[in-house]
């Protein structure tokens, strides 16, 4: 039986071979955590848990199809509960609070923002076309660039809004700047400006409105926990405090894996979830590489990074689940992450506080709340250990100015903080980017590091880093996008789409 090595379990590692387990394949997930989930995982606080990483969950079809594909229904695995309204968008001098119904939030709209609200009707509907376009461009493989030749490639360029950012593409259905803001901070998703970011990710803000936002009870980690939990069902192994040193390649194809112990092992085929850029500058011998050296991989574009704090608070706000938190002057904020790489005196917040939604979080009342400011990725060289406590102290003092957590700082027991260079140092993520490399027009589709990595044989890869690229969503299609092409090799069929 041909044996699979999979290096990390974020959940494009676990999707991946939980899809590869449902084949017969022997798969073996090897972690180098005492915990499942990468950057979507949890940890606890003094009895508080906290999700590392992602806090928001849309479009949950696309995991029900996935856990359908080898007999499971997820619904026997995870609880999930709608957050409605979506979240609080905080100017500084109105609120936006937008409605999964599209009649509420149209009426909002027209209050708030007078004559916008056919606007966003239009929105909806003409990148609801979108959207059906762009989905099998999301879904299969990008392999060569015969594959932009294809008929699903032809019907979708339209729907590509080439020569177009996101802001220019939302420029097109609304007026007023905040509500322009409101429909394309979601490139933050991407870790990109909307000002650079391709217009064709108008998709973002609309899966949010179309498909709603989730909250698995638990925490998002428990997708990742889920995967875990059915895969091992299905006869899978993962091996957590499993280091991985280095990937034996031999004749430029893949042999096997080095383990930090010193424990050499062979593979028929190994997928890597491991952090691309990591990978290849760490995992992989420089002789083996040509695309992807050191040197080119330096001169990439990459996410931005994220300031964290996760802290316990000794009370329960009756704010809402997400709220964000947008700088006086948001363009300013934005190209200092992105462009000058500086901090800034004004960022922008995103507040997510689950107790809302989800009492088993916390101790009664009590709450976790988790404090996150998009900051430059480390190509900025910030000391971040003697700005830290500084920014903390300014990402505080803006929430209660702005926000309804008033007075937070007198009711936090205690608190924890996640710099770029902890993302960087401790979870490998090159550069602290944790958002992964930026997806641009140069770094999209087939100009993305291919599911069937293009450089060393038997080797593949799942997760953010490749096709589609990075959010839950995504990650979830690059899965079936990567599991699909060892089934083909394999003459197993594919998985429907």
């Amino acid at each position: 039986m041909k044996k699979i090595t999979i290096i990390g379990a974020g959940p494009g590692g676990l999707a991946t071979a939980l899809l590869l387990a449902g084949k017969g394949y022997q798969v073996k997930v090897v972690e180098k955590e005492a915990y499942v989930g990468g950057r979507t995982s949890s940890f606890e606080q003094d009895g508080f848990t906290f999700d590392r990483g992602p806090t928001f969950f849309s479009m949950p079809h696309l995991l029900e199809d996935l856990f359908a594909q080898v007999g499971r229904k997820l619904s026997d695995y995870l609880t999930l509960k709608e957050v409605d309204p979506l979240y609080k968008l905080q100017f500084d001098d109105v609120a936006f609070v937008p409605h999964r119904d599209e009649q509420q939030t149209y009426q909002d709209i027209e209050q708030l923002f007078p004559s916008n609200g056919a606007g966003y009707i239009r929105f909806m509907k003409e990148t609801r076309k979108k959207m059906n376009a762009l989905m099998p461009l999301l879904q299969n493989k990008h392999n060569s660039l015969f594959d932009y030749t294809r008929l699903r490639a032809i019907k979708a360029l339209p729907s590509l809004s080439l020569g177009k950012t996101l802001y220019d593409e939302l420029s097109k259905y609304f007026t007023d700047e905040r509500l322009k803001l409101s429909f394309t901070f979601q490139s933050k998703y991407l870790g990109m400006s909307p000002w650079e970011c391709p217009g064709a990710f108008s998709i973002l803000s609309f899966m949010e409105h179309e498909y709603g936002i989730y909250h698995p009870i638990g925490g998002v980690n428990q997708i990742t926990k889920a995967l875990a939990k059915a895969f091992t069902e299905l006869g899978g192994t993962i091996e957590l405090n499993r280091s991985v040193k280095n990937i034996i390649v031999k004749e430029g194809r893949i042999y096997g894996l080095t383990y930090e112990d010193g424990e050499q092992e062979q593979t028929d085929e190994l997928v890597i979830n491991a952090d691309f850029a990591y990978a290849m500058s760490e995992l992989v011998e420089e002789k083996h590489l040509k695309k992807y050296t050191r040197k080119k991989l330096e001169k990439k574009n990459y996410s931005c990074s994220t300031f964290m704090i996760y802290a316990n608070v000794e009370k329960v706000y009756q704010e809402h689940h997400h709220t964000v938190l947008f700088a006086s002057d948001y363009r300013k904020n934005v190209e200092e992450i992105t462009g000058s790489k500086t901090l800034s005196a004004d960022p922008s917040i995103y507040i997510h506080n689950p107790i809302v939604t989800d009492p088993t979080l916390a101790p009664e009342g009590k709450s976790p709340l988790y404090l996150l400011a998009p900051v430059p990725n480390n190509f900025s060289k910030l000391d971040w250990e003697e700005q830290k406590d500084t920014f903390a102290e300014l990402v505080f003092d803006q929430i209660e100015k702005k926000s309804g957590f008033k007075d937070l700082r007198r009711h936090i027991s205690s608190y924890s903080i996640l710099t770029p260079n902890d993302w960087e140092q401790r979870f490998n993520v090159y550069k602290g980017a944790t958002f992964n490399l930026s997806h641009n027009l140069g770094q999209m589709m087939y100009f993305r590091p291919h599911n069937q990595f293009e450089e060393i044989e038997n080797c593949w890869l799942t997760g953010g880093g490749t096709h589609p690229g990075s959010g839950l969503p995504t990650i979830l299609a690059s899965a079936t996008i990567t599991a699909n092409g060892i089934f083909k090799k394999d003459k197993k069929g594919i998985l429907i789409q």
